[in-house]
């Protein structure tokens, strides 16, 4: 602790209250902390409530119960005191009237800002729940990039809130326990935090299917007696054979926690009975040699079931996870899985990145932490360099957290590891950004291999690379790393950045020329910053990705020139003006990329539209019904997926041909139509040749099936020839 620090802290004479006391006990078990220390913890403690005073939680007790407890779960996990004083200052700037620099004056920038990082976003307004959950996910895990323990806190704090969540609203009970299952509990499985994990995703099933948890904790209840006597039948032998050899050891049985129990129940479709593997022996020794002693003891005594053999002690997990998995089978031809592993394993396997925390300290490596969450630094590199809207946050996120490992390896035998049903372009990725990006094929065990295939564990990948050669849209399609599809997805921005730079040059140029006496490109080079743009470039590009049109700088720079424009053909102008509804096209999910509109079917906004990778002009947008597409279907492999980018509810605008029999009242029967349907009718033109009446409708429209509905109404109508989209 900084001695500047310690020098603020006033140590007091009053006795101190059991609450407090309880705190002490918990963190003297592992290191007795000294004087200075525990009057520093007072000092927080006494400030945490008295800035909580007068607050109640939604079950009546006093809000300062909940930092409290979260400081509890803290110390049980052993964290150093700033660690410990962030968890009881956590909610004092987002609740209180305390801000930054009061803490950071009182005890220290170091808990300041720990207790920034874990406080939520304010002062801003969000447009739905999901952005706003984006949102403080991102900031938090940006913190992460300074300090670990902000996490620690964040799941320390969630632990308490799902320990409570029964005096909150059942619609809010589940959308926490949601978040928790999908984001924190993965969060804590892969820091390594089992214990914390664990208890979260039983406190998760409770709340979301709570007839099941009392089923399976009446269950394991029932089975307590039962278990406990074939873990002493089983765990004799290995006891005997421990002892005769002098091998000092702790052995112990444990039941699963009751989430995994669940999961593999419904994985299997079997029931409670027909789970054998409820429990787990662990075998706890005093150094990594004797773990490969136990372990053969163990086969000596027990037929093990080999395809259930993991060296996790060889090959440690992504979370540093380590420890040696067997399942034999035991007494009465049962399977039990045994774990063997050194007691700094032990901890490291219960607490995670928090034991890892304390063991790092007092050793000459300070880059420990960081290479124990390493794919939490490469999320955090892709999340500060991706600007990305709140699904695509999250997506991102789930992408690293749900995800099992595989290890393979380079041609010089280095261990690499990777996510389940990776590819070589991940792998390429993972051993650089710049090999992954000039990869052209693959080897697999000396095999040249397609660059979407899986790859397996124990695996040799070796990559071919070209100069030449640069990222492409089709590998977003299999890539599977976090890590990969941030690099893919950036070189794309910044490529098509580029070409619509390009783009929007030319179609400025045209316009100039048809323009002279305007001085037209000369005035928009001139009044980029009048547009809204900060650089030239940049309006380039979005007028090359068609987010800005030329009626709409004409509007802007010439409003003279609008009576002009009106006169244009009707066609243009109604396209020009149904596209100006939306901000452009994402392409793979990538915004305002250089794309152009197919001619021979106009796609608009509400059309079912893709992508075709052309030469020179980026990528070509079609209706999915164009008549183009069966010519284009012959180089798929040029096709790509395709949205509009809209935000919120949007009205298209269509625009209707219609062609019937002259009769009296039918344009009321037509109009009558719209209203029923509860469309807004935009413009309307229309004349008479030879008793047939030709209609022009411009309408709003909600999406197709609105559209489809406003279709077979009109072709109902009497003396109706044809109805035609245009």
């Amino acid at each position: 602790m900084p001695t500047e620090l310690l020098n603020k802290v006033k140590t007091r004479s009053k006795p101190r209250p059991q609450k407090f006391q309880v705190l002490l006990e918990k963190l003297n078990q592992r290191a007795a902390l000294s004087p200075t220390e525990e009057d520093f913890l007072w000092e927080v403690y006494l400030y945490a409530r008295d800035a909580h005073r007068g607050q109640r939680r939604q079950s009546g007790e006093s809000y300062f119960e909940h930092p409290y407890q979260t400081a509890l779960i803290l110390a049980d996990l052993h964290m150093d005191p700033i660690t410990i004083a962030g968890g009881f200052l956590h909610d004092v700037i987002e609740d209180t009237n305390v801000n930054f620099a009061d803490i950071a004056e009182k005890f220290g920038d170091d808990v300041a800002q720990l207790v920034e990082g874990v406080t939520k976003i304010s002062g801003i307004t969000f447009r739905n729940r999901q952005e706003e959950q984006a949102d403080n996910f991102r900031k938090m895990l940006l913190s992460v990039a300074t300090d670990i323990r902000v996490l620690i806190i964040k799941l320390a704090d969630r632990l308490h809130n799902m320990q409570t969540l029964s005096s909150l609203p059942p619609i809010k009970q589940r959308r926490i326990a949601i978040e928790t299952r999908d984001v924190y509990a993965p969060l804590a499985h892969r820091l390594g935090m089992f214990k914390l994990k664990s208890e979260m995703e039983d406190l998760v099933l409770k709340a979301l299917d709570p007839d099941a948890y009392q089923f399976l904790e009446k269950k394991i209840s029932e089975k307590r007696s039962e278990r406990e006597k074939y873990i002493r039948v089983f765990t004799q032998p290995i006891e005997k054979a421990l002892a005769e050899q002098s091998v000092k050891a702790q052995i112990f049985g444990r039941p699963k926690n009751f989430y995994s129990i669940y999961k593999k129940m419904k994985i299997r479709n079997k029931p409670f009975e027909e789970i054998y593997d409820l429990l787990a022996i662990r075998i706890i020794v005093d150094n990594k040699e004797n773990c490969y002693a136990v372990l053969g003891i163990v086969h000596d005594l027990f037929i093990p079931v080999m395809d259930r053999f993991k060296d996790y002690i060889a090959n440690h997990k992504v979370n540093f996870y380590q420890s040696i998995h067997t399942t034999v089978f035991g007494p009465s031809g049962r399977m039990v899985e045994i774990q063997i592993r050194t007691t700094e394993m032990n901890d490291i396997a219960e607490e995670g990145i928090a034991a890892h925390w304390r063991y790092k300290e007092g050793r000459d490596k300070p880059d420990d932490v960081d290479k124990y969450v390493k794919w939490l630094r490469d999320l955090i590199e892709v999340l500060q360099t991706e600007s990305s809207g709140a699904k695509d946050f999250m997506d991102t996120l789930k992408i690293d957290l749900f995800k099992d490992e595989i290890f393979v390896f380079t041609p010089m035998g280095d261990l690499i590891r990777l996510p389940k049903g990776a590819t070589p372009v991940d792998f390429a990725y993972e051993v650089h950004t710049e090999i992954g990006a000039r990869c052209i094929g693959a080897k697999v065990d000396g095999k040249m291999v397609p660059l979407n295939s899986e790859i397996r564990s124990g695996q040799t990948i070796e990559i071919i690379t070209s100069e030449t050669h640069r990222p492409s849209y089709a590998w977003l399609k299999f890539v599977t790393t976090s890590k990969a599809i941030g690099a893919i997805k950036r070189y794309l921005r910044k490529t098509q950045f580029e070409e619509s730079i390009t783009l929007g040059k030319e179609i400025l140029e045209k316009e100039n020329q048809r323009n002279k006496t305007l001085r037209f490109l000369k005035t928009v080079q001139d009044s980029f910053e009048d547009m809204g743009f900060s650089e030239l470039d940049k309006l380039y590009a979005a007028v090359g990705s068609g987010v800005l049109t030329v009626p709409q700088i004409y509007a802007k720079l010439f409003p003279q020139k609008q009576e002009e424009l009106a006169k244009r053909d009707i066609d243009e102008l109604f396209i020009e003006t149904a596209r100006k509804s939306i901000k452009g096209i994402k392409v793979q999910g990538i915004s305002n990329l250089m794309v152009s509109f197919a001619k021979c079917c106009n796609p608009i906004p509400g059309d079912e539209i893709l992508g075709f990778v052309s030469r020179g002009r980026g990528v070509i947008v079609h209706r999915n019904d164009c008549t183009n597409i069966p010519s284009l279907l012959e180089e798929n492999e040029r096709l790509l997926d395709v949205e509009w980018d809209i935000e919120g509810t949007q009205a298209f605008l269509v625009k209707l041909k219609i062609m019937a029999q002259e009769r009296k009242k039918f344009l009321k029967d037509v109009t009558d139509i719209m209203a029923n349907t509860d469309t807004n009718i935009i413009s309307i033109d229309g004349d008479v040749d030879e008793s047939i009446i030709h209609l022009t409708l411009v309408i709003q429209v909600e999406n197709l099936r609105h559209l489809n509905k406003i279709f077979l109404k009109l072709q109902n109508v009497q003396g109706i020839i044809s109805v035609e989209r245009k």
